[in-house]
């Protein structure tokens, strides 16, 4: 069959995505770009806010409603909302065909053949039979890939939905990780992103790496340890890792960041909130202060750090003056870029039996204040860029611009640029910077 993936959430949605495309082509299917071509649409679904949620249910409402002119289409969901939901997700969009959740992506395959011979809808959101070698594949040819290191998420944030859609924290044995980025390496890819709700714990809930190993720069934390390895694997010329979380910023960790040449200056590193009241109520585990110090010991060791992070506005109780006890913190921070979210209550979390008290409009104000905050910050950033030569990694033509193309600096940020006859994708050149706006530097290749 013909199918498509519509994708929505963050970079573990965009992994599995990836993953369950590979599984599909591997069992004969054929992907297409252009949903109307697909005989097969799968969405997968995100549920750490609200917003995520409505968006999958529209789209999957559409869908259904398409199959009067596309006969014979099936419609699937998967993912965190189909984990969550259940059953009650067939009562939301009647006439899916099926809903799968994240324990079990590779059933995937069985399940389209069930429906096939007209055994649908099927629900399958057991929790267990995870199986990470049928869930190992990449796009062959991808530059770029992302690699699950650590599932599930033990931290227990008062806002959030993962632990229940996810499960409980376990790492993938070391061995297991660098076999599967060798296999990328050898079908083209160069940079690869390390995954995990809370990355710096890997190896923190489960033994990954036997008794006897002994790194060769000293290294005994875990997540050090697999750095150090990810970058001596021949053909990788970039690593980075994904989310941190303040308690995770060791000087071993530093160390490693700053002395193996592969491992990008980047780090997204939640902040959520600058007030510690509000810290507290989410149950997030760290002060201000200690984010504060977190981001310090990074800026002493490391040459042109940056650092992107998460902020929530309007969680039950916050105060007029909280709330600038966060824009005044993202101020003295200075973050690269910020994703802001209004707070909205996730089912069967800690949080969802305070009272959402904080109006939908002041939660707007807060988001749009902090957004032009940001802008501001970024551009500020970025123009001390101008002028100066920076390292790319070519990734194809620009998305708005044809005619121009795209990379990204190891601090993350997009150039723009126009190419050279006979450039590719993955090629790592310099551009010098002509002009920034606060998410996108433009200039010139050297």
């Amino acid at each position: 069959m013909n199918f498509c993936i519509k994708t929505y959430g963050c970079q573990m949605n965009e992994r599995d995505s990836e993953a369950v495309s590979e599984l599909l082509l591997r069992h004969g299917h054929t992907c297409v770009e252009n949903e109307s071509e697909a005989e097969l649409v799968i969405v997968n679904t995100c549920s750490v806010r609200e917003k995520a949620e409505n968006k999958a249910v529209g789209k999957l409402g559409v869908l259904v409603y398409e199959k009067k002119s596309h006969p014979g289409r099936i419609v699937g969901a998967v993912g965190c909302m189909a984990q969550r939901m259940k059953e009650n997700l067939f009562k939301q969009v009647p006439e899916l065909d099926f809903a799968v959740g994240t324990h079990r992506l590779a059933h995937l395959p069985a399940i389209i053949d069930r429906v096939l011979n007209g055994h649908g809808p099927i629900l399958d959101a057991e929790e267990n039979d995870e199986r990470f070698d049928e869930l190992a594949g990449h796009i062959q040819g991808s530059i770029s890939a992302f690699v699950n290191i650590l599932l599930g998420c033990e931290r227990g944030c008062a806002y959030c939905v993962v632990p229940f859609v996810r499960g409980r924290e376990r790492s993938r044995p070391a061995a297991e990780i660098i076999d599967e980025i060798r296999k990328i390496v050898a079908h083209g890819g160069i940079e690869v992103t390390l995954l995990g709700q809370s990355v710096m714990s890997y190896g923190r809930t489960n033994p990954v790496w036997p008794e006897n190993y002994v790194s060769p720069m000293g290294f005994t934390e875990p997540l050090a340890r697999l750095l150090e390895v990810v970058s001596g694997i021949e053909g990788v010329k970039r690593v980075r890792f994904t989310s941190g979380h303040p308690s995770g910023i060791t000087a071993e960790l530093v160390r490693a960041m700053s002395e193996l040449p592969a491992v990008c200056e980047h780090l997204h590193l939640p902040l959520q909130s600058g007030s510690d009241r509000m810290l507290k109520m989410m149950r997030r585990g760290y002060t201000a202060d200690d984010y504060r110090r977190s981001v310090d010991l990074l800026r002493s060791k490391i040459n042109g750090m940056a650092f992107t992070t998460d902020v929530i506005v309007g969680f039950p109780t916050e105060t007029v003056e909280e709330f600038e006890m966060t824009r005044q913190f993202m101020e003295e921070i200075g973050f690269d870029n910020s994703f802001i979210f209004k707070y909205s209550p996730r089912p069967g979390t800690p949080a969802c039996e305070l009272k959402d008290d904080v109006p939908a409009s002041e939660k707007m104000r807060r988001n749009k204040v902090l957004l032009v905050v940001q802008d501001e910050m970024g551009l500020a950033i970025n123009n001390r860029i101008v002028g100066q030569s920076v390292e790319v990694l070519v990734e194809g033509t620009s998305l708005r611009n044809q005619a121009c193309w795209a990379g990204r600096t190891r601090t993350n940020k997009i150039v723009i640029f126009e190419p050279k006859p006979g450039i590719k994708p993955g090629e790592i050149m310099n551009v010098r910077i002509e002009r920034a706006m606060p998410q996108t530097l433009y200039g010139k290749l050297i």
